[in-house]
């Protein structure tokens, strides 16, 4: 059996930057057309000149011959002005992203309070430029697998309130709340990442952790995945796409203080393809894979058709990555679909 579709994008992607980048880069490349990047890289990417040199970087590291499309994103921080907006606006940014600081990998300098940015969100708002949204609150008090449905109530559901215009990817959600928020609310969309459409805290935890299905935000509870596959083959087009592939070296991934971030990149849409066929879902991959998303960021689809095939494979249990190795998502596993 096997079947046809577009080209997919990837409308969340870390890449890294230096050494990192070039081991890492072509894979996302070979799998997908386009890739929303994000700014997270050290130092981050906050204003047009970084979101210049960082684009050139990664176009020198693609394959030769390669007609990947990087699109760049930049981050925001509390001294992000409504002039580094336009600046970035006129540098083919496409959107720009909010780390809660503290929240996840390289977020330090992120945005401390969403009202020190509310003049920079006006902005956005008239350039109908995209808010990319880590949705999560990051005080000590709330519990780790909390901080996405309370960030919707406390952060969110206030920027909905006061910016109602505002173009806004709840990105990477991981729970039931943030698909009844995202259906229930206008000019608000949604990315899915493939572990947290197949796996659950239990996957993580029970029998021993398993650092390499660690990431931010958590993977939680089998409701709420339940939840997530059920809004990925809907084909409610607010949901796409994203995988939020993010490496790490295998010695960071298992040391004493693990880094947060699943490496799908290799296999992302085999990937999708497993959990929306385990679910007879295979016919709605496309439009979540290749459609929605561009449509949602106003671009066209890509041109280019890619074959998938059921058959059995085993994912390889690393890769090079930079002098180190990476372990991807679900290594060792046997994924029933395979590009071909």
């Amino acid at each position: 059996m096997q079947f046809e579709m577009i080209k997919p994008d990837d409308w969340h992607l870390h890449v890294r930057s230096g050494e990192v980048l070039r081991s890492v880069v072509g894979m996302s490349a070979k799998q997908m057309g386009r890739a929303i990047i994000m700014p997270n890289i050290k130092p981050p990417v906050i204003n047009a000149t970084g979101v210049n040199a960082y684009r050139e970087e990664i176009l020198s590291a693609l394959p030769r011959g390669s007609v990947f499309k990087p699109l760049m994103v930049l981050y925001l921080t509390d001294n992000t002005t409504s002039e580094m907006i336009i600046k970035a606006h006129n540098a083919d940014v496409v959107a720009a992203k909010l780390y809660p600081a503290g929240a996840t990998t390289n977020s330090d300098s992120g945005v401390t309070k969403i009202k020190n940015i509310y003049h920079t969100l006006e902005t956005m708002q008239k350039l109908g430029m995209p808010l990319l949204v880590h949705g999560e609150v990051t005080r000590s008090e709330v519990d780790i697998f909390d901080r996405e449905a309370v960030f919707i109530d406390e952060v969110l559901s206030q920027v909905m309130s006061d910016l109602p215009e505002l173009k806004i990817v709840f990105e990477h959600i991981t729970t039931k709340n943030a698909v009844d928020f995202v259906c229930n609310y206008d000019n608000i969309a949604a990315t899915i990442t493939p572990q947290h459409i197949l796996v659950n805290r239990n996957d993580m935890l029970v029998g021993g952790i398993k650092p390499h299905n660690y990431c931010l935000p958590v993977v939680k509870r089998a409701s709420h995945q339940s939840a997530l596959i059920d809004a990925a083959i809907s084909g409610n087009p607010k949901f796409f796409l994203g995988t939020d592939s993010a490496p790490h070296s295998k010695y960071d991934k298992e040391s004493a203080c693990g880094c947060a971030g699943v490496f799908s990149a290799p296999h992302a849409i085999e990937l999708y393809a497993q959990a929306f066929d385990k679910v007879n879902a295979i016919d709605k991959l496309e439009g979540f894979a290749a459609k929605f998303g561009a449509d949602f960021y106003g671009l066209p689809y890509n041109n280019e058709i890619i074959t998938l095939k059921k058959q059995d494979w085993i994912v390889p249990k690393n890769y090079n990555f930079a002098s180190n190795i990476v372990v991807p998502f679900m290594a060792g596993k046997t994924l029933s679909w395979k590009v071909c």
